[in-house]
């Protein structure tokens, strides 16, 4: 094991197994779990150790894992038409575009979130079977038929707005994991903060990112028209 005095900065290397793997494109999976035994090994773990900490992190957070249970309900949900009806359902507002729809999502992702609902909403319960549907029938219905790169766009975009939501909208909760992270570590390093002193300090950010966000999807809005109407120019010149 290495010195508690000296400082390793060699398991850092998993940080950076970790975005040359996402820069790379490579397998998610794979790359964190190669992140995760070079960082160990660098550690100064042995193989047997690694497994140890491994199988005690999967027992002690196995709870998490619970929401596997969501995806086969999910998937027969979409065999069955699930994506199509709700596509449909947005096309009948006549008012509804593709940013009034991604921030009531925001919206809608953030209150919960700061109710402590963090689990009602997320990508494989709502964001790949309804929100991105939705996007896609709410830009669709300003711009037509979505090209290929326009229709990952608006699916990567709704994806932001769920992370956005939830992330900045849990810390408001006093009861969440990330708030009891953050006073713990505080009281670790000799300051007592409460947890609803930190949640209550997270509002103004949560409000702030909330803004900035919504700013953010009118504006991706306002590109893709615009480069639509470039391109019927460029079309009708030609």
């Amino acid at each position: 094991m290495i010195p508690s005095t000296a400082v390793n900065y060699w398991p850092l290397l998993g940080v950076a197994i970790v975005v040359a793997g996402f820069a790379l494109r490579r397998n998610p999976v794979l790359v964190v779990i190669v992140a995760g035994l070079v960082s160990g090994l660098a550690a100064g773990f042995g193989p047997g150790e690694l497994l140890a900490l491994l199988g005690t992190a999967f027992i002690e957070n196995r709870a998490l894992l619970m929401f596997l249970l969501t995806l086969p309900a999910v998937g027969l949900l979409e065999r069955y038409g699930l994506r199509e009806r709700a596509r449909d359902w947005i096309a009948g507002f006549r008012r509804m575009n593709l940013a009034r729809f991604q921030i009531a999502y925001l919206a809608v992702r953030q209150l919960t979130s700061m109710a402590g609902l963090t689990h009602v909403a997320g990508h494989a319960q709502t964001v790949r079977p309804l929100a991105a549907p939705m996007s896609e029938a709410a830009a669709e219905r300003e711009l037509g038929p979505l090209s290929p790169a326009e229709r990952d766009r608006v699916r990567a975009t709704t994806a932001a707005t769920d992370n956005i939501g939830l992330f900045f909208g849990e810390d408001v909760f006093v009861a969440i994991g990330a708030v009891l992270l953050i006073q713990g570590f505080f009281a670790r390093n000799g300051i007592v903060l409460e947890p609803l002193t930190i949640a209550l300090w997270a509002l103004p950010t949560a409000l702030a990112a909330f803004a900035i966000h919504a700013l953010r999807l009118w504006l991706f809005r306002r590109a893709l028209l615009r480069s639509r109407n470039t391109q019927a120019a460029a079309d009708a010149a030609d």
